[in-house]
């Protein structure tokens, strides 16, 4: 279904969100009712309460984030001074309150637990523009990430995302707020994917963190193997033969990585995995492991600016080594293994 635009989001489906939060609050004793009694006949502990109990916590943060956006567009002139540092770094701010939020219900309701390791102290603290490259599996890893940059690394992200990710209204109104680009497929009027990703990643400060996800989407077998075939048909048989060899992830598109490394040559690459969800492809498969019991690993790979290749091709195949050792470290840490 194509994205609405933008005047409809705002004035349709916003709204309409908080419309459906305040009864959905007002009518939470029958939604627990009906789950407590379909409970019994559901295999796993409380699935369906759990399963109403996050529907119903989502679309209230939904509601209460847009609310919050709506005082600071007030508070700015109306939209005015919007883009002024003092109120990009209140969005910011309000960004990490909310996810710490998500994440507190996340840990109590679905008993997750999330455990970064790697991480160097360049990461930790600021002193570079970092460029980002994360894997992309399992549902809620971009939510993970970025509440790790935001509230642990104290980073400001910009992030490459979806364009369909707009029909969640609090995340189309607080990212398109931000610096970052939601790319559509195909052309959008604004210039190739390449070169948005290079205009967003032009001019990090210090404590910028530019994110993007070089598989193109969430990993499945299917895509795997497209990718692969894609690789073929523009007769890039190598890298073919070295995706075929990658069990966990998807062959990079290095284009979105190439744009970004020569609009910020000053900035190190963090490679980011995590292993936990992997398994999770469909919502069958989320309903299967509520509650989850879950211990989520990210592990993070921090390389400084000198050691980035510097012509484009040795670009390419250091990209593809990177991601030929994500794979193999997931598949040793899948499942609680070693």
């Amino acid at each position: 279904m194509p994205l609405p635009p933008r005047w409809i989001r705002r004035s349709l489906l916003a709204p309409g969100v908080v419309l459906l939060a305040v009864v959905v609050v007002t009518t939470v004793p029958v939604w627990a009712l009906l789950g407590l009694a379909l409970s019994p006949f559901v295999p796993g502990r409380l699935r369906p309460l759990r399963l109403l109990w996050i529907g119903c916590v989502y679309l209230v943060w939904d509601a209460a984030a847009l609310l919050a956006l709506f005082v600071l567009w007030v508070a700015s002139g109306f939209g005015w001074r919007r883009r002024a540092p003092a109120f990009q770094r209140a969005h910011y701010l309000l960004a990490g309150w909310f996810l710490r939020v998500l994440f507190w219900q996340a840990r109590w309701t679905l008993r997750l637990s999330i455990d970064v390791v790697g991480t160097d102290p360049d990461t930790a603290l600021p002193g570079r523009p970092e460029l980002v490259l994360c894997r992309h599996a399992g549902p809620g890893d971009s939510f993970i990430l970025i509440h790790a940059l935001v509230n642990w690394f104290k980073r400001e992200p910009r992030i490459v995302l979806k364009d369909s990710l707009q029909w969640d209204p609090a995340i189309d109104v607080l990212l398109n707020r931000l610096p970052n680009r939601f790319l559509a497929p195909g052309p959008d009027g604004r210039g190739s994917v390449t070169e948005q990703i290079g205009h967003l990643a032009t001019g990090l400060d210090d404590d910028d963190a530019f994110v993007i996800f070089p598989e193109g989407g969430n990993f499945t077998p299917g895509r795997r193997l497209r990718a692969i075939a894609r690789l073929r048909a523009r007769g890039l048989e190598r890298m073919a033969l070295r995706a075929e060899r990658m069990r966990h992830v998807l062959a990079p598109q290095p284009g979105g990585l190439l744009a970004a490394l020569e609009a910020a040559p000053d900035a190190g690459v963090i490679f980011v995995a995590h292993t936990g969800l992997d398994r999770m492809l469909t919502v069958a498969d989320v309903w299967r492991e509520l509650p989850m019991d879950k211990r989520i690993v990210m592990r993070f790979w921090s390389v400084p600016p000198e050691e980035v290749p510097a012509g484009r091709q040795e670009r390419i195949d250091w990209l593809f080594d990177w991601w030929t050792r994500i794979d193999t470290w997931i598949a040793a840490n899948r499942d609680g293994a070693a």
